[in-house]
């Protein structure tokens, strides 16, 4: 008995193995890898690195927001990525722009993914609006890229 329950202790990390899903193990890898990007592509923003940025950035990214204005009128405003980046490279010393994700919820396929990030922006610690990001990204010979980034933003009915 003593030897049956040796062998069972033994042989238990290979039955586990014996269990393991490489299609899934795979799938959670290229969610981590799309999940980087998009954490790198903040870690710039926050440090006011655009050289870091653009490394996760295809060169034809389209950049887009979506609010409401005070009148009520919702508006899809197209950004030129040029400016948002001269804009952030620009930022005075001292200005700390935090923008907060709260959740990743991340699809790949082969060479194309999703991630959607609820957030919540701070100017100087100060909480300044909230909304979501929708990134699209690209398989670039081996390399994700963020293709397509619109957000929105509102004031009203973020935190609860």
């Amino acid at each position: 008995m003593r030897y049956l329950l040796i062998m069972f202790a033994i042989s238990l990390p290979f039955l586990a193995n014996a269990q393991r899903n490489p299609e899934l193990d795979d799938m959670k890898l290229k969610k981590k890898a799309v999940k980087q990007v998009v954490l790198d592509f903040f870690e710039g923003f926050h440090e006011g690195d655009t050289t870091k940025m653009k490394m996760v950035m295809h060169k034809d990214m389209i950049m887009q927001t979506i609010y409401k204005t005070k009148e009520g009128e919702d508006v899809l405003n197209q950004d030129d990525t040029s400016k948002f980046l001269n804009a952030i490279a620009g930022r005075p010393v001292g200005q700390r722009w935090n923008e907060q994700l709260l959740l990743f919820k991340i699809e790949v396929e082969d060479y194309m993914a999703h991630v959607w990030t609820p957030y919540e922006f701070y100017l100087n610690d100060q909480f300044s609006h909230c909304g979501v990001n929708s990134f699209q990204l690209f398989k670039d010979n081996g390399a994700w890229k963020i293709i397509y980034l619109v957000d929105t933003r509102r004031r009203a009915g973020c935190k609860d």
